[in-house]
């Protein structure tokens, strides 16, 4: 069976932030492309108050096999207390496409 491909999605507080993220991920092979977003406003509750941010995105695309070494990479380099980390499925996509994902995240490449 052929393993299934994931987006996934974060925030984090600043460009340089978010390029050192992106960089490091596609260097250890537990993303095979992340896009780096422009900024965001992000609006939400964090211990009781309402927040307003400025964030930016990434969308990281890996196979659902490489999510724990993603979610550790993420977890390791990311500068908030709890990182948004939410795992969307790809359900269709270019066949090709698809498979350069796989073969650009493969542990051995």
């Amino acid at each position: 069976m052929t393993d299934p491909l994931l987006l996934v999605l974060t925030n984090l507080p600043d460009a340089d932030s978010a390029q050192a993220l992106a960089a490091h991920l596609v260097e250890a092979r537990v993303a095979a492309c992340v896009n780096v977003l422009a900024p965001a406003t992000s609006v939400y509750r964090w211990e009781g108050a309402i927040e307003t941010a400025t964030e930016v995105p990434l969308l990281i695309k890996t196979p659902a096999s490489r999510y724990a070494a993603l979610e550790a990479a993420i977890r390791a380099q990311h500068p908030y207390e709890l990182p948004e980390v939410i795992a969307v499925p790809v359900t269709h996509g270019l066949p090709g496409y698809l498979d350069w994902v796989r073969t650009e995240t493969a542990p051995d490449a």
